[in-house]
């Protein structure tokens, strides 16, 4: 994508939409949680591609994206175990706020929740954070500005949970995710570590 075809209407019309989806995620208490963010980002993936049609897409799946993917969802991981260590020690709050973000979970199956973050909510999150808003944003101000405003609205859209430990774990994941697109300008691995790190870090290996 060159600058000319950087269209800001639509982009920040998806801006305000996920703004408004990550409210209804949050705040309001019809379904549950797990459900409502995978549709959300269901939402905003469909539209991104309705929005990209007709361009070349940056999505490559091959067995280096594979690897990558793995090792960098492990390297995460290790990065949020260690970040929880040290925030439980440097902020009283931060033990309470980190178990009520698994509390979400309350009354989902494991299983339902492991399906739903690695084969919908992981890959949408990505095809719209990083391979539509943040792409487009690069276009327009250049790579390292574009993923700074990227990763600084994907953590602003978590202001609705109230939480300053979930704010904060969407800035650290949404710009290391953001520097891989960054870097590598395809995809798949990116998808591949978010639906592998958010699956193991939320329903197989807690750090709570």
């Amino acid at each position: 994508m060159n600058r000319s075809e950087f269209r800001p209407i639509p982009l920040i019309a998806t801006v305000i939409l996920a703004a408004f989806l990550w409210f209804v995620t949050f705040y309001l208490t019809w379904s549950t949680f797990w459900i409502k963010i995978s549709v959300s980002a269901a939402s905003l993936a469909i539209i991104s591609f309705w929005l990209q049609r007709g361009r070349k897409r940056d999505l490559k799946f091959n067995a280096a994206a594979f690897l990558l993917g793995l090792l960098s969802a492990a390297a995460l991981y290790l990065i949020f175990w260690v970040g929880d260590a040290v925030a439980t020690l440097l902020m009283s709050f931060a033990g309470e706020q980190v178990a009520g973000v698994y509390d979400k979970g309350t009354g989902t199956p494991m299983w339902l929740i492991a399906l739903l973050l690695f084969f919908i909510t992981g890959p949408a999150e990505e095809i719209y954070w990083r391979g539509y808003l943040q792409k487009n944003l690069m276009a327009r101000f250049g790579q390292w500005q574009g993923w700074l405003l990227a990763t600084v609205i994907y953590a602003g859209v978590h202001i609705w949970s109230f939480n300053f430990m979930l704010i904060g774990a969407a800035f650290v994941a949404g710009a290391f995710w953001g520097v891989m697109y960054l870097r590598i300008k395809n995809l798949a691995p990116v998808i591949i570590s978010h639906s592998i790190w958010s699956t193991v870090i939320f329903a197989v290996f807690p750090i709570r």
